[in-house]
């Protein structure tokens, strides 16, 4: 069968991180590979990058199914490609997948969507493409969604060939990470052994978490061609006996990569030996969730960490020459003043990249129902639940003071002379550059969020 995958372009209402950062469509670069060993012929088609509209591709490659994935911000933009689809060809069968399918299958409901996928993505998607060229119906399958069914229990291993990153060839000078050019994704871990109340990824596994074997994880490796790699696991810092033969194994290889990764801060804080030893074998970067400066809203959060923990952390990564992106929640009561006392934190500890997100209760956390009341956005309206707009209405301040509070935030941390002095001395003029004009970018529709008010 001749397979169409497309990796879908935010909404223009999404405040979206694609303006620092286009990384490659991994989770469709696996559903290739595996696809085409069961002899069907797969195109890839990422929207982001593409200037052109779904159905000029729809027309041109003529294909007998197509694959799209998504996360929650993109539901309506999913399900108008699917009518577009249609419109050209109502034969051609449009199958859905991504991290939101698994866990909420039922936002994706409609007349031009024929099936869902709620479990085991790959294997699921291969086995509706055989059933659709063996005349099978593929609805009949567990892991296809159907209404009212119970939702079957999801594999606890990964057993699939590598991804097929030649799909995307023609997009790959395009892909990076902040300043991670040109930049390869490759995902060794699935879940989380944590339990922080605000956090989405163990829904997706059902709260079950485990590792691919790291001999195949370095022979992956070794296939990428790319020097700047970004491990996409949930949190790549859990076993230190892990990361340490990880490291060995790199030397042993002569593998020569950097490595940008996600990691908590109490694991860092505990483990500098592994983060000196993981710092020579190419830790370039990690994004860490210290989440707050106030370790009362830490355990609020069942974070598990205080204040000193995320200080020492920090201050680790720093003395050994690795990026911290550290990553902070912004409470739903907060005035003024913690917004300053959070930007006085940061500065205090020399931090210059942060991402700083509303409290956003997803459905499927623990804190969806205690706050569903409160919702000042419609659940139907998805491309505004993109962990930085505002959700919930605010306790204590307007909506409109809660932007401007964060905008200003933002600017005191990476907009000013010292920031921009040390962007350029570590990455370079040109990309300090690129960067900071894709931040003008969010600017703008931050100010359109406090111009509406909403």
């Amino acid at each position: 069968m001749r397979i169409l995958l497309i990796r879908p372009k935010p909404h223009k209402e999404t405040l979206g991180l694609q303006n620092v950062m286009v990384c490659e469509p991994l989770e469709l670069e696996y559903l290739a590979s595996n696809a085409e060993a069961r002899g069907h012929r797969v195109k890839i088609i990422d929207m982001i990058l593409e200037k052109k509209d779904v159905t000029f591709f729809i027309e041109k490659y003529r294909p007998d199914a197509v694959g799209i994935t998504g996360y929650i911000s993109h539901v309506n933009i999913i399900k108008d490609y699917a009518r577009r689809i249609k419109k050209v060809n109502p034969k051609i069968k449009v199958i859905v997948g991504g991290v939101h399918a698994e866990v909420n299958p039922g936002d994706y409901e409609c007349a031009y969507i024929d099936y869902i996928i709620r479990a085991d993505g790959i294997r699921t998607f291969v086995e509706i493409l055989d059933g659709l060229e063996n005349k099978r119906e593929p609805k009949e399958m567990p892991c296809v969604y159907k209404r009212d069914a119970d939702a079957p229990e999801k594999e606890a291993g990964f057993n699939y060939l590598f991804p097929d990153r030649s799909k995307v060839d023609r997009y790959r000078s395009k892909y990076y990470y902040m300043f991670h050019r040109n930049c390869s994704l490759i995902k060794t871990s699935f879940g989380c052994p944590y339990k922080c109340k605000f956090c989405f990824c163990r829904k997706i596994t059902d709260g079950k978490y485990f590792c691919r074997d790291l001999d195949n994880v370095i022979e992956e490796l070794k296939g990428v061609k790319e020097r700047e790699i970004y491990i996409v696991d949930d949190d790549f810092l859990v076993d230190r006996e892990r990361i340490l033969e990880f490291c060995r194994r790199l030397k042993e290889e002569r593998i020569d990569k950097r490595y940008l990764i996600y990691g908590r801060a109490d694991f860092i804080a505990k483990n500098e030996d592994v983060i000196r030893r993981f710092a020579k074998a190419g830790l370039r970067a990690v994004i860490v969730g210290l989440e707050s400066c106030d370790s009362k809203q830490l355990d609020s959060y069942n974070k598990m960490t205080d204040v000193s923990i995320n200080e020492r952390a920090v201050r680790i990564l720093q003395k050994y020459g690795v990026e911290c992106y550290g990553t902070f929640i912004t409470g739903l009561d907060w005035e003024r003043k913690d917004f300053m006392a959070l930007g006085k934190w940061i500065d205090k500890l020399g931090i210059v990249f942060v991402n700083l997100q509303p409290l956003t209760p997803l459905r499927g956390t623990e804190m969806y129902e205690s706050y569903k009341k409160d919702f000042i956005i419609r659940e139907d309206e998805y491309e505004k639940w993109d962990l930085a707009h505002l959700v919930v209405k605010p306790s204590r301040i307007s909506v409109r003071k809660y932007y401007w509070y964060t905008m200003l935030l933002y600017y005191k941390i990476m907009v000013n002379p010292k920031s921009a002095w040390y962007m350029i001395k570590k990455y370079g003029l040109h990309d300090t550059l690129k960067l900071s004009f894709g931040a003008f970018k969010v600017s703008i529709q931050y100010l359109k969020k406090l111009i509406q008010g909403r």
